[in-house]
């Protein structure tokens, strides 16, 4: 069962690892360093409705799927892995909205901007939240779950004032693939 949920893992991160870099490609002046994942599928920008479908819908939904099956994956660990695989899934489902929800560059505090940025603090939240309850029955999970936990939001959150808004949010988003990818894995209550 382990196979197929690791290659919606790996597809979901090498879809969105593509696209961010096709996409930096293609934008003029666009750095991977210093801009936000989100700037090529802001409002105006050209592309912007494929690269949010491919970069945030696509990725996603699979990372939704793979969420789903993981809860099922988990019986007799308890109630507190299974609300964590449904975090995942709120997690995931959040990664998806960011796409349909795009930056407003012209203004920021705009309310497209206000609904993007919450995805995006739903996506951190549910997932560390979701992580730390499943690692809580699933002992194969914990160390990674304690790197991602103090990868992730430290990346989110604190880390664009000291490496920039770009390198952070993508060592982030790594983190989060790599932890669903590991969770896909071989699961020991």
């Amino acid at each position: 069962m382990s196979r197929p949920d690791r290659a919606l893992a790996a597809t979901a991160a090498a879809l969105a690892a593509c696209t961010a870099i096709v996409a930096g490609a293609l934008l003029e002046g666009y750095s991977h360093l210093w801009h936000p994942l989100a700037l090529p599928g802001a409002i105006g920008v050209p592309r912007a409705g494929g690269y949010n479908l491919l970069l945030f819908g696509l990725p996603g939904l699979l990372l939704a799927v793979l969420a789903w099956r993981l809860r099922a994956r988990l019986p007799g660990t308890g109630l507190a892995p299974r609300l964590g695989a449904a975090m995942l899934l709120c997690s995931a489902l959040a990664w998806a909205a960011q796409g349909a929800l795009p930056l407003d560059p012209a203004d920021l505090d705009a309310a497209a901007s206000r609904l993007h940025a919450s995805a995006w603090m739903l996506w951190w939240i549910s997932f560390v939240a979701g992580a730390t309850l499943v690692a809580g029955g699933v002992r194969a999970l914990r160390a990674a779950t304690v790197a991602a936990w103090l990868l992730v939001p430290g990346l989110a959150v604190l880390a664009p004032e000291l490496l920039g808004a770009g390198a952070s949010q993508r060592l982030a988003f790594a983190a989060w693939f790599g932890w669903m990818w590991r969770a896909a894995g071989p699961l020991h209550p």
